[in-house]
């Protein structure tokens, strides 16, 4: 039975489904049936297809493997440039209706985004992602207003009004 299917966000489900598509093209233009691919990447067919359908259980080995059994190579993508030090923002209310959230003025948004580095600033999509995946570890009774002001504007603006804990 496959594995379960984590929980991507929507920017990764979107990226998943363009290379699954990318496999999936690519091996129909070579003429290649799925058989031989599977066998090929040393996977089975049934793999194969989970991973033609963008399935984010697939471990990444095998996109490679099906990557590599197919001529293509695979790389990361390039980190997208910030700015170390951005300019300075309110952190008031007009941090909610920007195109990103400054995690300098939320203090659980900042702790659940320690991963990020120098990075200070997420659009509102991956600011509800980082909180739903991590809510677990947020301390409800130390956020203060703006900050739950903002997970609340996050949850009616891009959650469609529920907060998928």
């Amino acid at each position: 039975m496959p594995a379960a299917s984590p929980t991507v966000g929507v920017t990764e489900r979107a990226a998943l489904t363009a290379l699954a598509a990318r496999l999936r093209a690519e091996r129909l233009e070579l003429g290649v049936s799925m058989t031989s691919t599977a066998e090929a990447a040393g996977i089975s067919r049934v793999t194969l297809h989970r991973i033609e359908h963008g399935e984010p259980s697939v471990t990444m080995g095998a996109y490679l493997s099906v990557a590599s059994a197919l001529g293509l190579e695979l790389r990361a993508a390039e980190a997208r440039a910030r700015p170390a030090t951005p300019p300075e923002c309110d952190t008031g209310t007009a941090a909610i209706d920007s195109d990103s959230v400054d995690i300098r003025a939320y203090p659980q948004l900042r702790q659940l985004a320690w991963h990020l580095g120098d990075s200070v600033s997420l659009t509102p999509r991956e600011a509800l992602s980082l909180y739903e995946r991590n809510w677990r570890h947020v301390d409800t009774t130390a956020m203060d207003s703006r900050e739950r002001a903002l997970v609340e504007h996050l949850v009616e603006a891009w959650g469609g009004g529920r907060l998928l804990v």
